[in-house]
């Protein structure tokens, strides 16, 4: 599943390729057009120098040697104005060998007048592609390309009256100028604030949206009742709003379900309790009740002594009934503090050693974890509940058995464990172990089990029966908070 971030980042990408493409079309495009102007500037003055040959041969037709004078050089600028009339933007004139410029015109030229003076600029190289025409009696050309412009010269020889002449024409192409630059530098301004535009406006978008999710997930890992969802901050998106408040109110209609379900069911807690505190209360009225009319009714020390002493048996039965129930139902919130977790299961051991010895047991403590390692919990209250598992090991192991006390640490959680070589729970009542005065013996008041789930749940954690090959495994699961 693809990200937000990396769909903009390649939409980011697709727009600067594009840009680069059409940029280098834009720049090919101008590039031919500029080829194209050079052509075409080539084309004229070839056929301004053809029409200025053809104009001189019209000239010297029927005429025979001539001296290069005033009057010849200013019939000869009248030839080539004659010739270049037509031609737009070309210069040009006659040129001989050893007399240098005999005629020249730019009868098209755009300035306040006619201009008569051979452009000294470019005088060199006016002589040079003369001088290389007569040479190789071919025409000759010379390209001269420059930053906005490339100047063309061209040279071909003129036959008859005058020896070694030659007619020459000029022109400049604009490269860097005209319609087809300025569109070419519009094209790329509009580009340029296209992708550059795109590019800082995504990557306030990428920004934007980076930190609101940041925000967002700095809010969800803040510590926080695991059974609520917090609740979330607006970020100012829209978007990201709409879903915020969607998990908003998911979270407030979850937390006033699990308030009406933890209210029924503390309610059908209290019935379930009520109804099993009045039979384990009654059972032990109705015996002492008994005990005590027969007594009375045979006047007889003896039975009297008997029912006496059982009576004190039931007493002790509903003092110990009543001492769980207290203990279950007053497990106050913890008061956590650093805990060394190996002395803290050997000092627990350790209580239930000589009853573990008296019946044939085997008790034993290990941990994952060093001797100086601390962990905080409420120590009091973590060992009540390793007690009453103890209790139930030791008691319900027959001799030549294992009891195993363990601590261990599973990513952020601490696992206490309490395994048995016993004959294990039956099926009938696993699903109900946990609840008050669900027992597997006669003489069990059915409290143990429900007190160690009360510590465990007030130290945000649970208490389970886990799967073992032989015997019973109960299991306490706390979260892992370092000292």
């Amino acid at each position: 599943m693809r990200s937000l971030r990396s769909r903009l980042s390649a939409l980011w990408i697709m727009l600067a390729i594009s840009g680069a493409a059409t940029a280098y079309l834009l720049i090919e495009s101008y590039q031919q057009s500029s080829n194209a102007r050079v052509a075409r500037a080539e084309d004229l003055v070839l056929r301004g120098c053809r029409d200025i040959a053809d104009s001189y041969q019209a000239f010297i037709a029927g005429r025979s040697g001539a001296q290069v004078d005033d009057a010849l050089k200013q019939q000869l600028v009248t030839v080539v104005q004659t010739a270049l009339a037509n031609e737009p933007g070309v210069e040009g004139g006659i040129w001989q060998a050893d007399a240098g410029s005999l005629a020249y015109a730019f009868p098209t030229y755009e300035g306040t007048g006619p201009k008569t003076d051979l452009p000294v600029a470019e005088l060199n190289t006016i002589r040079q592609v003369n001088s290389e025409a007569v040479k190789s009696g071919r025409p000759a050309v010379i390209r001269q390309p420059g930053r906005s412009q490339t100047l063309i010269v061209h040279a071909c020889p003129v036959q008859g009256l005058l020896p070694h002449a030659t007619a020459w024409t000029m022109t400049r192409a604009i490269t860097a100028e005209g319609p087809a630059y300025h569109h070419l530098l519009a094209g790329l301004t509009v580009l340029a604030l296209t992708i550059f535009g795109s590019a800082l406006w995504l990557a306030w978008v990428l920004y934007a949206w980076s930190r609101r999710i940041a925000l967002l997930e700095v809010t969800l890992g803040k510590p926080h009742d695991p059974a609520d969802l917090p609740r979330l901050p607006h970020t100012g998106e829209r978007e990201l709003d709409r879903l915020v408040d969607a998990v908003n109110d998911a979270g407030g209609r979850l937390a006033l379900e699990r308030r009406r379900t933890a209210a029924a069911e503390r309610l059908a807690a209290v019935g379930r309790l009520s109804a099993n505190l009045a039979h384990e209360i009654r059972n032990p009225i109705a015996a002492m009740r008994l005990k005590a009319e027969n007594a009375l009714a045979a006047r007889d020390e003896v039975r009297t002594t008997s029912a006496l002493e059982a009576i004190l048996q039931q007493v002790a039965r509903l003092d110990a009934l009543l001492r769980d129930l207290l203990e279950m139902t007053h497990t106050g919130a913890p008061k956590l503090r650093p805990v060394n977790l190996s002395p803290f299961l050997q000092a627990t051991v350790e209580i239930h050693r000589e009853l573990a010895d008296r019946k044939g047991l085997a008790l034993r403590a290990e941990t994952d974890q060093p001797a100086d390692r601390s962990v905080q919990f409420d120590p009091g209250q973590v060992q009540r509940a390793l007690d009453n598992l103890i209790l139930n090991a030791i008691q319900n192991t027959p001799s030549g058995g294992e009891v195993v006390v363990e601590a261990a640490r599973r990513d952020d959680r601490l696992l206490l464990r309490v395994t048995d070589t016993g004959a294990g729970i039956s099926t009938e009542i696993r699903d109900r172990l946990f609840e008050p005065f669900v027992s597997t013996r006669a003489e069990g008041t059915g409290l143990g089990l429900a007190i160690v789930r009360e510590i465990a749940r007030a130290h945000r954690g649970e208490a389970q029966l886990t799967e073992t090959p032989t015997g019973t495994r109960f299991e306490i699961d706390l979260p892992w908070q370092p000292s």
